[in-house]
């Protein structure tokens, strides 16, 4: 549909009302926090521009597909891209997005919290706005165990579940929710796949990752269907009351209000467990940035657009409705904030901690790389798995099949 809307020309050369259009191409977010921004920022322009909001497909690749098709065509019709965290370096070794400078550098960055930033940053320049974010979060039942320690490790949550004969939710199916949870294990331990430089880094770091992986995928604290577990299955075995753990979004904590009783009041929640004993977690990293179109035909308008969507009253909507983490750091202490997440500080702080997935042009292939090499996480072999890992890695890199 969101194809077939753009191909009619929504835009042409002006919105409602003799406005110039600006198409925003961006996930449909279902909570109505993007419908009021652009309801707000439209009445604002007082016709100076209409943004148009244009729901891209569900399918997370086929959103990235339907982007890169477009804009490599250099499609006028595109002005702004609501563009998922690992999309910044695709597009702009590509040329295809803008960047941010000289004032609207300070605009994108000033008081933005460490991990957003680190995902619209790209060969020294600033190439979005970082609007929404997202990290996981340890949840537990409050009823069934004891409150993790701050240097909680996978190690101590994988022997405390065996013995209490319960299991731990995670995404392991062969997807981008695999590669999320190996890239934080790994980055846990001090390592990272690529460097800021595009090289491989790949070391024993990815061995324990796979160790912890694989020692819970063949123990009894493995759910039922692990590997095929995606987030929504996670939640729903949460619920379920057949796990004690669970590493999940934020989302699950309003979902929990839905399965009655005590439920929600015994769900207790903790930073992301460590890698190490002696090294900080590095919670995953999600969101979205705004990036405006090298093709638009007014990008200062869009540019001025994506800052009013970007805003902080918008970012505080996003977080009550959508349930969409703010990327500016102030907006955590806003009662709207603190209303929807009761975790806000340790949202905060995890979003500050978290590690980006490898910010570099090859991501799609990178990513899939490292689902192959980890699927499905009971068949894993630590054991040469640092080789496996680093000469696929090498091969997407290098735009090779692998």
């Amino acid at each position: 549909m969101a194809l077939a809307i753009g191909a009619c020309g929504v835009s042409g050369e002006e919105g409602g009302g003799g406005s110039r259009a600006i198409n925003w191409y961006v996930f449909d977010e279902p909570g109505g926090a993007y419908d009021k921004a652009v309801a707000d920022c439209n009445k604002e322009a007082n016709g100076k521009y209409q943004i148009n909001y244009i729901r891209l497909p569900t399918d997370a690749n086929q959103q990235r597909e339907l982007i890169v098709r477009r804009l490599a065509a250099e499609d006028k019709d595109i002005d702004l891209i609501g563009m998922d965290v690992i999309w910044t370096a695709e597009l702009a070794e590509a040329g295809w997005i803008l960047p941010w400078d000289g004032e609207r550098r300070t605009v994108a960055t000033e008081g933005k919290l460490e991990g957003p930033l680190k995902t619209v940053e790209f060969k020294g320049k600033i190439w979005g706005l970082p609007f929404t974010s997202n990290t996981q979060l340890l949840w537990y039942r409050k009823d069934r165990v004891d409150p993790p320690p701050d240097d909680f490790t996978w190690d101590e949550m994988l022997d405390d579940a065996i013995d209490k004969g319960t299991a731990i939710e995670v995404q392991a199916r062969q997807y981008e929710g695999l590669t999320v949870w190996i890239n934080a294990l790994i980055a846990g331990a001090g390592g990272q796949i690529v460097n800021k430089q595009g090289d491989v880094e790949v070391n024993d770091t990815a061995k324990r990752a796979a160790e912890i992986e694989s020692k819970l995928g063949k123990s009894p604290a493995a759910p039922p269907g692990m590997s095929t577990n995606a987030e929504d299955q996670a939640r729903q075995g949460f619920e379920s009351g057949r796990s004690d753990y669970e590493v999940n979004y934020p989302f699950v904590y309003p979902s929990a209000e839905a399965v009655g009783g005590d439920f929600q009041k015994n769900m207790g929640w903790a930073r992301y467990p460590r890698t190490d004993k002696d090294k900080p977690s590095r919670p995953p990293l999600g969101g979205i940035n705004l990036g405006v179109s090298k093709y638009g035909e007014t990008p200062d308008l869009a540019f001025e657009a994506a800052e009013c969507i970007a805003n902080d009253q918008h970012q505080g909507d996003a977080a009550e409705l959508g349930g969409l983490p703010p990327t500016t750091e102030s907006v955590y202490d806003t009662e709207q904030v603190k209303k929807a997440y009761p975790f806000a500080d340790l949202l905060r702080v995890s979003i500050e901690a978290a590690a980006p997935r490898p910010v570099t042009p090859a991501y799609s292939d990178i990513s899939l790389a490292i689902q192959k090499t980890y699927s499905p996480p009971d068949g894993v072999d630590p054991n040469g798995i640092v080789r496996r890992l680093r000469d696929r890695t090498d091969r997407a890199v290098e735009g090779k099949i692998f």
